[in-house]
């Protein structure tokens, strides 16, 4: 899915997707970068650009310094001993889920908001609530290029001149915030920037069988999109759309290739 009134995450013919509603989204997004760094400041911003969106600022108000006294490597090797710790009930994610998680928690990252790690390994999509409990996962669909990062300019591209090679959905952590496309269905933006969104599974193109491949036990058959996170329709209705009801939320997307330091930048 990518802004500037670009085609969605689907191939040419897929449902449009465009800049959120507001004019004052280009300096909300000034403002989401400020959150992302923990400044009590930006949410500050954030809550008095987006009214519609943003009811409070409480994602991440952490200094980035306190975030980085433990990193997730640093969460594996070390339990957080009298820390808070993710808690994973009867699921059984990846190693890399279980350590972003725990060090989310454990450096209380998420500012007692719920979060979700996207693993694209296993194109699984998981769901926390703010005391760090995995209380759902599902398939999804992602980028369906191998990498970690977007090419600059990206999100300003014709959809006809974006390449094979450069569908991918980027690592990191992400300040993500609730918006709509060019045809009004809300989306949240994970990166505004490179134009990738988390929505509900696009099937306007049957030949791409996307419902099909959301049904497939092959990662390899779940990596279709330009970029974007599809996830099923009843799943988004359930814990994505809530979460970023009234607040941004932090999405977590572990890396293809790059370490778990490199993509969160620890």
């Amino acid at each position: 899915m990518k802004p500037r009134r670009r085609p969605g995450s689907g191939a040419p013919g897929g449902a449009p997707c465009g800049v959120p509603e507001g004019a004052s989204f280009g300096r909300a997004r000034a403002a989401l970068a400020a959150v992302a760094e923990g400044t009590l400041l930006g949410a500050l911003c954030v809550a008095l650009l987006l009214p519609s969106v943003v009811a409070s600022g409480r994602v991440s108000q952490r200094s980035a310094a306190a975030r980085a006294a433990v990193s997730p490597a640093d969460t594996l090797r070390n339990p957080p001993g009298g820390r808070p710790i993710a808690r994973f009930g009867d699921f059984d994610p990846s190693a890399d889920t279980r350590r972003v998680a725990q060090w989310a928690v454990a450096t209380q990252d998420n500012g007692g908001a719920a979060f979700f790690i996207v693993d694209k390994k296993a194109a699984m999509l998981y769901a926390f609530d703010g005391a760090g409990r995995l209380v759902a996962g599902s398939v999804i669909l992602i980028g369906a290029a191998v990498g970690d990062r977007s090419v600059p300019g990206i999100g300003q591209r014709p959809i006809a001149l974006v390449q094979p090679a450069e569908r991918t959905t980027p690592a990191g952590r992400f300040v993500a915030v609730r918006g709509h496309d060019t045809l009004g269905e809300d989306v949240v933006w994970v990166d505004y920037g490179a134009a990738v969104a988390m929505h509900r599974v696009v099937t306007t193109n049957p030949a791409e069988h996307r419902l099909q491949r959301m049904a497939s036990p092959r990662v390899a058959d779940r990596r279709i999109s330009y970029g974007c996170i599809n996830v099923p329709a009843a799943f988004y209705d359930r814990h994505v759309q809530p979460a970023f009801a009234r607040h941004p939320a932090l999405v977590y997307v572990l890396p293809d290739t790059e370490s778990i330091q490199a993509a969160f930048g620890r």
